[in-house]
């Protein structure tokens, strides 16, 4: 009787203490959370990677067309590393998201500043895509964010609300190939504008028929240097782009990929008309709500 009474109290003894380090673990646990970092999460420092490779992209491309396009390049390959790391990891956040959709929508811009300037007939087109870019990204975000529920990503879009933007945003292995063969497009271009006679004029100056100098004594053909001081000048950049490359590689992957980007277009555009309509759904929602009639002044 005894060795058993013994025993019950022994039970309630090891359960107290069982209760003291579930409730001392789950204090670290707690801790841990609020000592997290999400600025330093692995996504995220992808994220700044891609920003540094970005920014020395831009840095050689107005000369260096292998360079910047190697940098680009790589930038972009990291877009899919990140969304990895986060799920693997379990640190996927509002701000990766965030920083995520920014940096594409800034390096690719930059991009196209660059076309816009090294095919000016056609600048306005590059123009036109930069606006649709950034308009329809920056407004599907709006709507996700004010008419979503709480903490709704950009990326879940319902099939009832259009099925081409579900089956973008959530299939992705359509999501990489629209983004990847978008991008490879504008690089295509790119390195066409140092290539291509037929896109750049400017490439057919031959040694011969290119203009001699009128300062006696100097040579018939001086040095760019002696030319131009300044290595970033438009001069240097023409220089630079008579350094002809092969245009057989950039031809097929323009060819290649421009049926994807075209489609890439039209998504931005029903993304943009969609998102549209749905602050329209709620403004009407919110006016009813509160009563408002157009045409019926205030009191």
């Amino acid at each position: 009787m005894e060795e058993k009474q013994g025993e019950k109290q022994d039970l309630p003894a090891n359960g107290h203490a069982k209760a003291k380090a579930n409730a001392a673990l789950e204090r670290i646990e707690a801790e841990l959370v609020e000592q997290e970092n999400i600025f330093l999460f692995i996504p995220n420092i992808i994220g700044y990677t891609r920003i540094v490779l970005a920014i020395a992209s831009l840095y050689y491309m107005p000369l260096h067309p292998r360079t910047c396009s190697g940098l680009y390049s790589f930038s972009c390959i990291l877009d899919a590393a990140d969304g990895l790391a986060a799920r693997r990891y379990n640190q996927s956040t509002t701000f990766g998201a965030v920083l995520d959709m920014v940096t594409d929508r800034c390096t690719t811009s930059c991009l196209l500043v660059f076309l816009a300037s090294a095919f000016p007939r056609w600048s306005i087109v590059f123009q036109g895509l930069i606006s649709l870019d950034l308009a329809s990204h920056y407004i599907h975000m709006y709507a996700s964010l004010t008419m979503g529920s709480s903490r709704q990503s950009h990326k879940k879009v319902e099939a009832s609300r259009s099925y081409i933007l579900h089956l973008y945003y959530t299939n992705r292995t359509v999501l990489f190939l629209f983004c990847a063969l978008n991008e490879l497009f504008f690089i295509a271009l790119y390195l066409l504008s140092f290539s291509s006679p037929l896109l750049s004029p400017s490439l057919l100056l031959t040694p011969q028929s290119a203009p001699i100098s009128a300062q006696p004594g100097s040579p018939a053909h001086p040095k760019p240097s002696t030319l131009f001081a300044n290595p970033w000048s438009a001069g240097a950049l023409e220089m630079a782009r008579a350094n002809k490359m092969d245009s057989t590689i950039p031809w097929i992957l323009a060819g290649v990929s421009f049926p994807v980007m075209f489609g890439k277009q039209i998504i931005n555009v029903i993304q943009l008309v969609k998102a549209s309509k749905w602050l329209g759904e709620g403004d009407i929602a919110a006016r009813r709500k509160a009563g408002i009639v157009a045409g019926k002044k205030r009191a």
